[in-house]
């Protein structure tokens, strides 16, 4: 089966870039072929399958290549700030256009058997012009991106209504589209997110020469951390103001804030104002960093206040650390009890609260080694993209019979 993914994001740097590099590379050891469409400032290269780039170049280098704006998004991505909103009508166009021309000349060169868009979006929409069998994931942000966008609801619509199938990465992101769309229950498949079980697991890494690698004190009593973009519903913010509780509590506990967005300056002001000692912002990082910090830490943090799945919770506890998360969105469908905690959205002090007790519990070594297992078993790339085969199956149909 040839598969063609096409994507709106450059495949590192947002969730829903993982999930596509990682769809393809499952999809490889299955027998299958996968082609990728993406955006990024450069030729994407060094991946087991090939990847069609649609160039971007907002400072006009490198000869001026590609669309003369940087790629938009729903929030923020580590190499962009731009929003979909913030696109001229002149620049929607142009973007419309580059995909379909992408996807269209892949179809017409590669032949795909299927077509997997990511996003209920502009990528939807040129796959229902293709002429060829296609199923969307929602990720979340781009059902955020119907409400917010009013120009995209008739592109994403359209889309929509002609898929064979839409995945949805969670019980909540299942439910929303349903209710924006309309649409017939047996029309939405729930695949959960997966995650690169070669990356994230339990290593025998030194906390001290991680620390290290970073300038931070090499003994701390205790290690936080938190994963994600720096914006508004990622709660990063609660976060702070529940470190400036738990700092009184554990002296000498500190907190490890990796990523990018749009609030950097903002957050590190914040921490700051409250006078935070233990708090390290720690920019965007690599994944096989990621992983190495999620070892190191005691607990992780989710405090979102929307969170489509959560997939770096998912992470954490394949790294064998208890995850404290907001009793929002997809992160209910795993975070128990057994694995970590669910605290209220926007509230510091039943964060905070909930952080000190896994701290105190030593739960990293009562919930971990389960954390880690439970991750493998139920949310292991190759599980979720066997599932998807089968909806691409459904998607293309039985074979025609011989005459």
């Amino acid at each position: 089966m040839k598969v063609l993914l096409p994507n709106h994001f450059p495949l590192k740097g947002s969730g829903s870039g993982i999930y596509t590099q990682n769809v393809a590379r499952e999809l490889l050891k299955l027998g299958h072929e996968a082609l990728v469409i993406a955006p990024d400032h450069q030729k994407a290269t060094g991946y087991p399958f090939p990847v069609r780039t649609i160039l971007f170049s907002p400072d006009q280098k490198g000869g001026g290549r590609g669309l003369p704006f940087n790629f938009p998004c729903f929030t923020t991505h580590p190499r962009s700030n731009v929003t979909f909103s913030d696109l001229t009508g002149e620049q929607m166009r142009a973007y419309v256009e580059a995909f379909m021309a992408a996807i269209h000349e892949a179809v017409v060169q590669w032949r795909p058997d299927v077509i997997h868009a990511q996003h209920l979006w502009v990528t939807t929409y040129c796959a229902a012009q293709s002429g060829v069998p296609y199923v969307a994931t929602s990720h979340g942000t781009d059902l955020m991106g119907y409400r917010r966008y009013p120009r995209y609801r008739e592109i994403a619509t359209a889309g929509v209504m002609g898929a064979a199938k839409v995945i949805a990465i969670s019980r909540q992101v299942a439910r929303d589209a349903c209710q924006i769309y309309n649409l017939d229950e047996d029309k939405v498949t729930l695949i959960w997110n997966g995650f690169d079980a070669d990356v994230f697991k339990v290593l025998p890494v030194s906390r001290a020469e991680v620390l290290s690698r970073y300038g931070l004190p090499p003994h701390p009593p205790a290690v936080v951390s938190f994963v994600g973009k720096l914006t508004e519903f990622k709660g990063v913010d609660v976060l702070l103001r529940a470190a400036q509780r738990y700092e009184r509590e554990i002296e000498g506990v500190i907190t490890l804030i990796v990523g990018h967005g749009a609030l950097d300056e903002e957050l590190r002001a914040l921490a700051r104002e409250l006078g935070l000692q233990g708090v390290h912002f720690l920019g965007h990082q690599p994944q096989e960093k990621v992983a190495r910090i999620y070892n190191i830490a005691d607990v992780s943090v989710a405090p979102s206040r929307v969170e489509p799945f959560g997939l770096v919770a998912i992470e954490a506890l394949a790294c064998g650390t208890p995850v404290v998360a907001t009793n929002e969105g997809g992160l209910p469908d795993f975070i128990n009890e057994r694995v970590g905690a669910l605290v209220s959205v926007d509230d510091a002090e039943q964060l905070a609260t909930a952080i000190v007790r896994e701290i105190y519990s030593h739960s990293k070594q009562t919930k971990g080694k389960w954390a880690a297992q439970y991750a493998l078993a139920e949310y292991s790339w190759s599980q979720q993209v066997k599932q998807m085969v089968k909806t691409y199956q459904q998607a293309i149909g039985p074979p025609a019979r011989a005459s």
